[in-house]
């Protein structure tokens, strides 16, 4: 992504903050993943949307108007014995040339530097409680100016949450974003059809979970959380990510699975036959989600509020699992009753961006917030029929059903931007028969 967007979104916050305010943002740490090995690193998404900087060990600072320079981002200092054993750094030199900085100071240098930039400010923009160790020194550094205001130091009176400003920009994708979303849910299209064509009774959940692996990898994306792959009961449990069980002729497999790109997301969930033929009751209980996902898809375009799509599935699968005698009762009075909350216990979607589960509000105030241009988020019904459920016949057991995509708001209604995998029973059918 280029520097200009990055310069675009910061201009944007900084105007909103107000003049005399000072807004100040710490990166991701490097977490140990066990003796002498550390985890990949991820950055805070809020620090890499602002900055587009992917080292640990940093913080930014925004001040609007101030004469030096606006953005200053304090990070570690170049050093050559470091970088040969655990990489490039962009240093000061680099934050400023790369990463548009308009100054840069060594990380160390952080407690000397930063309080005099938070003296004089009326405000202070951040995040509290993400980072409780960075929370406690911004105090000390407040309560060190406040000290010294009897010498004519001014202290910054008020601490503001950037969360709701930043979050809400976040929300609306530009049509840079977005192409890192197409691309994204372009690799996770080929992953999930890749994972159709090899599945085979026998084979592992986590054989298939390799083709994810493989994909993601070779298209230089990352997992954006760990990937479901549950075969029969598994796919029952929503959160399922042990993916270690043989898969058996006549169960379901359902995968939800999603890379990033540069940090953007994708989300995707297919649900299929690991023989390659629906059974007549795992085929009664797909079509009826099917149906679901494709009525809150359209319910997806401006002027519609965040749960219309929900609101639209729910009205769906408790008329379904009426039609096929899972529920018993009229679907009006079920669904004033939640009663499809046995089989169907999830919310139909979430925002999606630079988190999977991205932020931005679902309500303003009491009311559900409308859906508007930009926005992105996914839409996932589901139904899941565990073994031994009360009043069920054993037909119905293990049927664990989620079909989710991507749906982007447009001015004339929306883009789904997983389109191209397969959903329908008979395309996903001779998908799997195509295999070799």
């Amino acid at each position: 992504m280029k520097p200009a967007e990055f310069k675009r979104r910061r201009t944007q916050l900084m105007k909103m903050m107000g003049k005399n305010t000072i807004a100040i943002l710490p990166s991701a740490s490097q977490l140990t993943r066990n003796r002498d090995v550390d985890f990949p690193f991820r950055q805070d998404s809020d620090f890499l949307y602002l900055t587009g900087f992917n080292e640990p060990g940093a913080v930014m600072v925004l001040m609007p108007g101030r004469k030096h320079g606006e953005y200053v981002l304090f990070c570690r200092e170049k050093d050559q014995d470091q970088e040969i054993w655990h990489g490039r750094r962009a240093g000061q030199e680099g934050a400023v040339a790369d990463y548009g900085a308009d100054d840069s100071f060594p990380i160390d240098d952080i407690d000397d530097i930063l309080p005099g930039l938070l003296e004089g400010t009326d405000a202070i923009f951040n995040i509290m409680g993400r980072y409780p160790e960075f929370d406690k020194r911004l105090i000390g550094w407040v309560s060190h100016i406040r000290e010294q205001s009897r010498s004519g130091m001014h202290v910054p009176s008020e601490f503001i949450s950037l969360d709701y400003t930043l979050h809400d920009m976040r929300l609306f994708k530009s049509r840079e974003e977005l192409r890192l979303m197409r691309k994204a849910a372009a690799i996770n299209v080929k992953a999930h059809q890749l994972a159709m064509q090899t599945c085979a009774p026998g084979k592992h959940e986590y054989q298939i979970q390799a083709e994810f692996d493989y994909q993601f990898g070779k298209n230089n994306a990352q997992h954006a959380y760990p990937a479901i792959v549950g075969g029969g009961a598994n796919g029952c449990i929503l959160h399922y990510t042990d993916n270690n069980d043989v898969l058996n002729e006549g169960d379901l497999l359902l995968i939800d699975a999603g890379c990033e790109v540069q940090g953007y997301a994708s989300d995707i969930s297919r649900t299929f036959p690991v023989s390659g033929k629906y059974s007549s009751a795992q085929k009664e209980v797909y079509e009826i989600v099917l149906a679901a996902q494709y009525a809150a898809i359209k319910k997806v375009k401006p002027g519609n509020h965040w749960n219309d799509p929900h609101n639209a599935a729910v009205r769906v699968i408790t008329r379904g699992l009426a039609e096929i005698k899972l529920l018993k009762g009229v679907p009006q009075k079920l669904i004033k009753d939640q009663a499809y909350r046995k089989f169907y216990m999830h919310r139909t979607g979430h925002w999606l961006g630079l988190d999977v589960h991205d932020v931005g509000d679902y309500k303003v105030g009491d009311q559900w917030r409308l859906l508007e241009p930009g926005m992105v988020l996914t839409i996932e019904p589901g139904i899941y029929i565990a073994a031994h459920s009360k009043g069920v016949h054993r037909k119905w057991w293990d049927i664990g059903v989620r079909i989710e995509d991507n749906v982007l708001v447009t001015k004339g209604g929306h883009e789904v931007l997983t389109e191209a995998l397969p959903k329908k029973v008979e395309d996903i059918e001779a998908l799997m028969a195509g295999a070799t």
